[in-house]
């Protein structure tokens, strides 16, 4: 296994960039708004300004000049001076002669005048600016993203491992995903969740998910030996994550244990097991598959003690109580070490789902 694992060769340290120069690594998802619903606020926005111009001139239209010599202008004349300033058409025909008007048409037309072409190019300007735009997104993003989740890997455990924690309430404001693969990253983007373009065993593009704030980071590669050289980037850059890592190999446990793993996965045993329950109980894998789909039928959850259920024994609780953790340490509820239930305490019980609830 050790001499799976590569040097990690010194990069550019992404990091320190400045924000616009992360707009092609970093993604967060844009709200999604309608064609139709932003062509009518640009619609509505013009309207506004060509009426709040017309009525501005109607208020002064002793101030104008109108080149027919037919008195004072109408308010169907001001909005007709209002349409042609304003698309910058101007025929001269109706004209500020006053000082005032003149005044007005600097201090306050003139600006609506460039408003008002904005609101015709918007399409065009909204493209020009969206590198900019999406920057400060970034900086924002970067200045108060704490205690998320970071997915290493957007595979098909990266993706199982996602749904599971949108199933259980997690918000995917929450959530990053961390792939070099763009198709990868395109189906997490669908999802609502921020992305990063790049190796995840290099420290800075962990740096840039925000690992060194994360309260868990999750590693679903595809090789064991990038998963070890990403826990052991990732432990050291956050040294109180919970880290959860998936190998295929049951002998490298060891090696993901010393680079900094909480807990190990072996999908290739787990997956093996059952398959061979499922030739002689099928029913009992079908039960596995209940408990690990949170939102159908039953659930493995934690919860806190509560206050009354304290100096009782596990057993006799009103839930169905498999595990009790203590000072960060799994007892089995058969252990004599839990007899008795102490104050922070937390169980490990089986709950029925909320979609399990309303049927």
């Amino acid at each position: 296994m050790k001499d799976k694992l590569r040097r990690r060769r010194p990069g550019s340290v992404l990091s320190a960039e400045p924000e616009y120069a992360l707009v092609n690594i970093i993604k967060i998802p844009d709200a999604e708004v309608s064609p139709a619903r932003a062509i009518g606020r640009r619609i509505l926005f013009a309207l506004v300004a060509l009426f709040f111009c017309a009525f501005l001139v109607y208020v002064d239209r002793e101030g104008y000049h109108d080149a027919k010599g037919e008195g004072q202008l109408t308010f169907l004349d001001a909005v007709y001076y209002s349409a042609v300033t304003l698309s910058t058409t101007g025929y001269g025909d109706i004209t500020p002669v006053s000082e005032f008007a003149r005044t007005i048409n600097i201090v306050i037309i003139t600006p609506l005048r460039v408003l008002f072409l904005i609101v015709l190019i918007g399409t065009t300007l909204e493209v020009l600016t969206e590198r900019s735009r999406q920057a400060l997104r970034i900086q924002r993003w970067r200045s108060t993203l704490r205690n998320h989740t970071v997915v290493v890997g957007y595979g098909t455990k990266g993706q199982t491992a996602v749904d599971a924690m949108l199933a259980d309430g997690v918000k995917p404001s929450e959530i990053v995903v961390v792939d070099p693969s763009q198709s990868a990253l395109e189906a997490a983007e669908a999802h609502g969740l921020v992305t990063v373009r790049g190796d995840a065993t290099k420290s800075d593009i962990l740096r840039l998910a925000g690992t060194a704030h994360a309260a868990s980071i999750i590693i679903a590669t595809s090789r064991d030996d990038t998963a070890v050289l990403t826990t052991l980037s990732a432990r050291e850059m956050n040294k109180t994550a919970t880290i959860v890592a998936s190998i295929r190999e049951a002998e490298n446990t060891h090696v993901m244990k010393q680079s900094g793993a909480n807990s190990v996965v072996v999908s290739s045993e787990t997956a093996g097991r059952l398959l061979g329950i499922a030739t002689q109980t099928p029913s009992v894998v079908e039960m596995f598959e209940d408990l690990l789909t949170p939102d159908e039928g039953y659930a493995i959850a934690e919860r806190p003690v509560d206050p009354t259920e304290v100096g009782g024994s596990p057993a006799h609780t009103s839930d169905i109580v498999l595990g009790v953790v203590r000072d960060g340490k799994l007892y089995r509820v058969s252990e004599p070490d839990v007899d008795s239930i102490e104050l922070g305490d937390r169980l490990l019980y089986v709950r029925r789902a909320p979609a399990a609830k309303d049927r």
